[in-house]
């Protein structure tokens, strides 16, 4: 084999070492997306399993609220569903969405739910309910950390597959985008609050 032979050569090694690169970056990066969804499915799991404990703690305070109830417990329902078709496809624009949205609702039935318990001293005074609060509040914190690890992540795997040359790769071996998880505050939630001293 001559020179022109050996240079072709190790051009050709090159071009493949370089794709191998830029296939298993993708793939590591598609994979820390994926994990960190993981993360966001256990809190919501976590979140699923404290609501039926609230409600049933409310029905004996809230016996004339029992169209508030049902609502908290539909909308878990259908988080629960979501949260397993988004597990099922972490980083699919519809899956994500439709999470996203699933979660909005959850979140504005608990919101009414605990907007009658102001209604109920006793209720609100209930250790068990005060608990599980405390407990809800936590969760609603974790969730909030796995989720912007998962939008960095996503957003540094769809930069990634997005930037040439990776782009080239992306594309022959269908590294599609990735969704992020929108947050499930509605836009009152996401205003600031005022502060009055006066």
């Amino acid at each position: 084999m001559g020179i022109g032979g050996w240079i072709f050569l190790a051009v050709v090694v090159a071009v493949v070492v370089w794709v191998m690169a830029m296939y298993n970056g993708l793939v590591t990066l598609r994979n820390r997306f994926r994990n960190a969804f993981s993360q966001i499915d256990v809190q919501l799991k976590r979140r699923y399993d404290l609501i039926p404990n609230l409600v049933e703690t409310a029905k004996g305070y809230m016996a004339h609220e029992r169209q508030t109830l049902d609502a908290v417990i539909a909308a878990r329902s259908g988080a629960v569903q979501a949260a397993q078709r988004a597990a099922g496809a972490p980083g699919g624009a519809e899956a994500m969405r439709g999470l996203a949205q699933a979660e909005a609702g959850l979140a504005g039935a608990l919101g009414r739910l605990f907007a009658v318990v102001e209604a109920y001293p006793q209720l609100k005074a209930n250790e068990n309910m005060l608990a599980i609060q405390e407990e809800l509040t936590s969760t609603e914190n974790r969730i909030a950390f796995a989720r912007q690890g998962y939008n960095d992540s996503v957003m540094e795997y769809n930069i990634r597959r997005e930037t040439f040359p990776a782009n080239f790769i992306a594309n022959v071996f269908a590294f599609t985008q990735a969704e992020q998880l929108q947050s499930t505050e509605s836009p009152e939630e996401r205003k600031t609050p005022r502060v009055s001293f006066s």
